[in-house]
């Protein structure tokens, strides 16, 4: 790529030179910007949501287009929170762009913020991440090119963006865990009170033509056109409980089952299943047919909205109860309770700011599914930022650090001559790193999860002398490349059990972040890198060696590619002993 004068320069779209000065841009990024008219909102002058969702659909869709070169469909969208609402007058900016492509789908992210022009200023609305299919041409099979990232906002989108694959793919089994889990209790008792609400009182159900405008050029209906049909019906059932305009606050993670064309009837059914003191619960599902069809209904979509009642001065206000119908009514209202738990443990452990959530998590079976993501991704966060410091070196083992607001986080790199699947196998099991780690006194298996999670209980000596030893809960999440390119990954954290509360004999300590990413370079050539995110119980270990006072960091990993070394002629032997 050459540069003369001021001349534009284009490379794939996604350079460009003004006055000699190169500007990046993405070349999935689309942009669009709405103003909010009368015909855009309700009776109260804000923007209906369900329009909000049509124009992030069609952005979302814009950009998947442009990246497969094709046409797509909307496959799924993840959990979305809505934080502001927006008025008549505003300008809706939404700016969507791909983070990654699998082999025929891709993820979009998605940010919508909201402009006051008269007074200059401008705030977040919501951000979301959809999943999209490329359209199959005829009977040709379609595969998506990759997309490749550039800055170090997009690695590291993309790095998290097979970790937000992989809980979309657990997230039917989490729910149906859950759920399961909800059908033992008891069933719901309602309190002696006049303020209850037959839950047969809200029941809505619409029909709706699917006509050319609600479609796309093949036919289809347009994904956010389904969506802002069942955020209707969800907002008529929602008002009619308490005889007031809800807001809606939050649309849980759905996926889309089939599609549905012009010329279908679009059957949408809405029911309040359960009100809390703040908020409720809708449940919404779109089924099609074709008159003159003998096929029954087709269901398209199934979703659980949270709705809000604002009073005057904008505060939610306390609900009525709902009395859930007998049989299913109760089903749905046990559900929508044990869905509020699943609701808030993602916002708490996901959506949270990293400063937002405390360095240890309570573990429990029904978020492990979202503390692993937030193990891995929080690594992987960490491994893509980029203005580390090189603070010392030895024999190319190399320590760097990075502080970061109110972080300060180290890095030691290595090369070894090894396959990287070799070395993730033989790094894995943390109770042997009790043979090359001197900070590790003691590791003990508390919980095997699953095949990828592990939680451990670690013992570490004190560096000050005469004090007591550190104990550390830590699970491990273990994760191997989703594609070429990939490393393979652990990631630790620390979480709280009930079954391993601190004691007096140990000083517990936490680990917020903290692992190995293990890169394969070469035929066999490997780079290991240890990250952690240091914490005021960690940082101890590595001040000296931070100051340039000592070189422990070195004799520690020299002492790791020896363990790997004595190791590597026995994976087979040390898969069976440790079941890895």
């Amino acid at each position: 790529m050459t540069s003369q004068g001021g001349n534009s320069l284009l490379q794939d779209g996604q350079v460009f030179s003004l006055q000699n000065a190169l500007i990046y841009c993405n070349p999935t990024e689309v942009k669009m910007s709405q103003m909010v008219l009368p015909c855009h909102a309700n009776h109260q002058g804000e923007l209906s949501m369900g329009q909000l969702l049509k124009w992030i659909d069609t952005t979302a869709c814009l950009s998947a287009e442009k990246h497969a070169g094709c046409s797509c469909v909307t496959a799924s969208m993840d959990d979305i929170h809505i934080e502001h609402t927006i008025s008549v007058g505003h300008v809706v900016n939404i700016k969507a762009k791909v983070n990654r492509a699998f082999n025929s789908s891709m993820e979009v992210g998605i940010q919508v913020s909201c402009e006051n022009l008269f007074q200059g200023k401008e705030w977040n609305v919501c951000k979301a991440f959809a999943t999209f299919v490329a359209s199959k041409q005829g009977t040709e099979k379609i595969r998506l090119k990759p997309f490749e990232p550039y800055t170090q906002e997009e690695q590291v989108e993309y790095s998290i963006a097979a970790e937000r694959r992989r809980m979309r793919l657990a997230h039917a089994e989490t729910i149906k865990a859950l759920l399961l889990k909800s059908a033992v209790q008891e069933e719901c008792n309602q309190s002696e009170t006049v303020n209850v609400v037959p839950a047969e009182k809200t029941r809505v159900e619409s029909v709706e033509l699917v006509l050319p405008p609600h479609a796309n050029h093949q036919g289809y209906t347009f994904g956010g056109q389904i969506m802002a049909w069942m955020e209707n019906v969800a907002t008529i059932a929602a008002s009619r409980l308490c005889n007031s305009y809800a807001t809606l606050r939050t649309i849980d993670m759905f996926h889309f089952r089939g599609p549905s064309q012009v010329g279908d009837r679009l059957v949408l059914k809405a029911i309040v299943n359960s009100a809390f003191k703040n908020s409720m619960e809708v449940g919404v599902c779109a089924h099609a047919y074709r008159e003159g069809s003998e096929d029954s209904l087709r269901h398209l979509n199934s979703a659980f909205m949270t709705f809000i009642v604002l009073d005057k001065e904008g505060q939610p206000i306390t609900l009525p109860q709902i009395k859930p119908e007998p049989g299913d009514g109760v089903r749905r209202y046990n559900e929508a309770n044990a869905r509020k738990k699943l609701r808030l443990d993602r916002k708490y452990i996901i959506s949270c700011k990293q400063t937002e959530v405390p360095l240890s998590v309570p573990w429990d079976p029904c978020n492990q599914v979202y503390l692993s993501y937030n193990n891995v991704s929080a690594l992987k966060m960490l491994a893509a930022k980029r203005n580390w410091v090189l603070d010392s070196e030895k024999n190319k083992v190399k320590l760097s650090t990075l502080e970061d607001g109110q972080f300060l986080s180290f890095k030691i790199e290595m090369e070894v001559p090894l396959e990287a699947s070799t070395i993730f196998l033989i790094l894995s099991d943390l109770t042997r790193r009790t043979e090359w780690d001197p900070h590790y006194q003691k590791c003990e298996v508390i919980q095997k999860v699953n095949d990828d999670d592990t939680i451990y209980h670690l013992i570490t000596p004190s560096v000050k002398e005469g004090s007591k030893f550190q104990d550390f809960v830590l699970l491990a999440s273990r994760r191997k490349p989703c594609a070429a390119g990939d490393p393979f990954v652990i990631a630790f954290r620390s979480v709280t059990l009930p079954t391993h509360l601190a004691t007096s004999e140990y000083t517990r300590g936490e680990v917020q972040c903290a692992g190995f990413s293990i890169l394969q370079q070469g035929d066999s050539q490997t780079k290991v890198t240890y990250y952690n995110q240091a914490s005021p119980e960690v940082l101890p270990y590595i001040t000296t060696d931070i100051a340039g006072l000592s070189s422990g960091y070195y004799t520690t990993f020299e002492s790791c590619l020896k363990y790997i070394e004595r190791n590597k002629n026995n994976i087979t032997l040390f898969m069976q002993e440790h079941k890895l």
